[in-house]
């Protein structure tokens, strides 16, 4: 019996230039999950692409067959008149992309845009079409599908953009489905419940699937077979138990290398002595409002509530939760960015001894002298560096805004910030875009030391990385760390990336903080269900480990579903109480 898709001696290029995909051999059968796996650059978004010939226009392909289908329908995709192709896209095979927002139209609501591959491909009505498009939002996990059919993709969390990407691809019931990334910027509790949607829709369809992404843990828990590439070349290929279990190539080792696990831990670790804090949040509360249509009144929204933290002096403070659970509204307010709602209070002391200062109640010019000892290391490091400035230029530019020193010694000073990062002082004429991600979260991180802080806010800056650009990031931020005398809060979603860096892990959920102890504490002993829904949730690259669904269901749901002694409703949640020594849950009595 011959493969559902059956890709042969793949090469393409740009221009004059050697092939970026070069002999790339694989096939899948139907019903089949393979797991294309390799860094960001080694070619495999670019081989998917060739499949539904939605290549880039400067990209050839040079060599290579691509036949799909059984029977007197198979035939060579790369070989088809344009129409053909076509009417192939989104019927008989279906892509969902690494970033629905830029994937769907903001202009037009979800439910037009899922129902428009009905009305192209199946020729129904737009009333037929609803119906099939509801179905399928209910079967993907809208709690409310109507709602969903007339938001607009704006109005979405990612990871419910997500899912409306998936029932896009899957309304059609196709042959075969392309993923590529879908779940590298999800929560790891979505990300689980996004996975276990994709196994359950396939199994119930008998549909193929190739899976796209560097994630050992999502290939154990989803694979039948693995093709690993690395700079357009495939390394290793066999089925998923074989490569994972005895990886066999040098760089199917390095991939699992740096995987991050979350540890086992044989006994808790000791409390923190937090006396000496260089920041502290007391008490913080922030409310928004959100304007209501016609007359009626503003809508109150809690970003988050009576959150108290402090960072010890040269320790890293590690917060971690879902989106929208708050964490990145409290590292606005610890620097100033936003004020927090009246009662609360930020505390920061430069240096041990010194006076403390409320910077919720700095002046303009105060806040600037602040800003200088406390610095932030964004997400997307391409949205936070200039296209249009060089490196050098971006380096200096928080120098020339504080007035320090002469053009010679900030660019002096540029120059032995890269190489802090690992990088050489010859790419200061370079721009932005000449350099990798990883490359690009090392300039971000440079930028941020130019004017010697003392204290380093990183908001997610390892979520959207390859795993191993991601370990070297950990390695250099606790280089730095422990070389200048930093202290760090630590924004994440991941608790296998804080288990490595942090000291202190604080755990939030819906505006409050659930539970906070030491990694080895909360790794050895999680009581809050959702901590444990964090734990359960993290993919393990072991085919024999899969992700525990139920146990992510029981604790990522709503808090009123939580058991009673954890359970609450609204913001009215219990007290943060102290179970064991520096370690607080927050439960009734």
């Amino acid at each position: 019996m011959s493969p559902l898709l059956d890709v042969k001696n793949l090469s393409i290029g740009f221009g004059s230039a050697p092939p970026v995909v070069y002999g790339v051999s694989f096939s899948v059968n139907a019903g089949e999950t393979l797991a294309l796996v390799g860094e960001s650059g080694s070619g495999k978004t670019l081989t998917c692409r060739s499949v539904l010939r939605i290549l880039p226009a400067a990209a050839q392909v040079r060599s290579g067959e691509v036949h799909f289908g059984t029977g007197a329908s198979r035939a060579d995709l790369l070989q088809m008149a344009p129409r053909q192709i076509r009417d192939v896209r989104g019927d008989r095979i279906s892509m969902i992309f690494q970033e629905p927002m830029r994937s769907l139209s903001p202009l037009h609501r979800i439910g037009n845009q899922v129902s428009e591959v009905l009305t192209l491909h199946r020729d129904m009505s737009l009333a037929e079409a609803k119906r099939d498009v509801i179905a399928t939002f209910d079967r993907v996990g809208f709690p409310d599908a109507e709602r969903a059919y007339r938001a607009y993709p704006f109005e979405l969390s990612g990871g419910m953009r997500q899912r409306a990407m998936i029932a896009m691809a899957m309304v059609a019931k196709p042959d075969l489905l392309i993923a590529d990334e879908p779940t590298t910027a999800l929560d790891v509790t979505t990300q689980a419940q996004v996975l276990g949607l994709m196994k359950t829709l396939q199994r119930d369809t008998g549909m193929a699937m190739i899976l796209v992404t560097h994630d050992l843990g999502v290939v154990a828990n989803m694979a039948d077979s693995v093709v690993v590439m690395n700079k357009g070349h495939v390394m290793e290929r066999g089925p998923a138990e074989a490569v994972l279990s005895a990886p066999g190539h040098g760089y199917t080792q390095k991939l699992f290398a740096a995987a991050p696990v979350i540890p086992e831990v044989a006994k808790p670790a000791d409390p923190i002595d937090g006396n000496d804090a260089i920041l502290e949040l007391n008490g913080i509360s922030k409310t928004y409002h959100v304007r209501a249509s016609g007359w009626r009144a503003s809508k109150p929204v809690y970003a988050c509530s009576d959150v108290n933290l402090r960072v010890p002096r040269g320790k890293t403070l590690a917060i971690v939760g879902e989106s929208g659970s708050g964490k990145t509204t409290c590292a606005r307010i610890a620097l100033g960015a936003e004020l927090p709602d009246p009662g609360g209070e930020v505390i920061f002391r430069a240096e041990a001894g010194l006076q403390p200062v409320r910077v919720d109640h700095l002046s303009r010019a105060e806040k600037v002298a602040f800003q200088r000892q406390a610095q932030m290391v964004f997400q997307d490091p391409y949205s936070s560096l200039s296209p249009r400035m060089r490196v050098q230029e971006a380096l200096t530019e928080p120098m020339e805004i504080h007035r320090l020193g002469t053009k010679i010694s900030r660019r002096d000073k540029a120059a032995e910030m890269l190489r802090w990062v690992g990088l050489n002082p010859d790419m200061l004429k370079r721009y932005p875009h000449a350099f990798s991600g990883g490359q690009r979260q090392r300039l971000s991180i440079a930028r941020a030391l130019t004017l010697d802080p003392v204290l380093l806010v990183c908001d997610e800056p390892t979520s959207a990385l390859d795993v191993s650009v991601q370990e070297q990031i950990l390695s250099l931020l606790e280089r730095i760390r422990d070389g200048m005398g930093l202290s760090y809060l630590f924004i994440s979603h991941d608790l296998a990336v804080v288990a490595r860096i942090a000291d202190e892990v604080a755990v939030m959920r819906r505006g409050v903080v659930v539970e906070q102890a030491p990694p080895k504490t909360l790794f050895y002993n999680p009581s809050h269900p959702y901590t444990k829904a964090l734990i359960a949730a993290q993919p393990e690259p072991d085919i024999h480990s899969p992700i525990d669904l139920a146990a992510v269901s029981s604790g990522a749901g709503e808090p009123e579903t939580w058991p009673d002694l954890y359970r609450f409703e609204g913001m009215a949640a219990p007290a943060l109480r102290e179970i064991e020594p520096g370690h607080k849950v927050r439960c009734h009595a």
